[in-house]
């Protein structure tokens, strides 16, 4: 029998920083002030680039391991926001 959770697919332990990056967006709203503020003194790089890094984040299994139900919130964010952004272009374009 072949085992199931070998191979390529199979989730890879997460970088401090990964962790810390989920963390806080289970509890970004505890911090004062505006996110990107928040974003820019915990992790020292800008809003976009913490963006580029949470989306290839929550696109691993590793993170999908670490904490499913953030996970799964969080592609249900951006799949909503990708919609939305499809039915204004083509709506734009009609």
């Amino acid at each position: 029998m072949v085992a199931v959770d070998g191979g390529a697919d199979a989730p890879t332990e997460l970088s401090e920083r990964d962790r810390e990056v989920l963390a806080f967006e289970r509890q970004w709203w505890k911090y004062a002030g505006a996110k990107e503020q928040a974003i820019r003194e915990l992790f020292d790089m800008s809003a976009t680039r913490y963006y580029q890094v949470l989306n290839a984040l929550i696109d691993s299994p590793a993170a999908l391991a670490h904490d499913p139900m953030l996970v799964k919130r969080l592609r249900r964010m951006r799949s909503t926001r990708q919609r939305a952004r499809s039915a204004r272009r083509l709506g734009a374009d009609g």
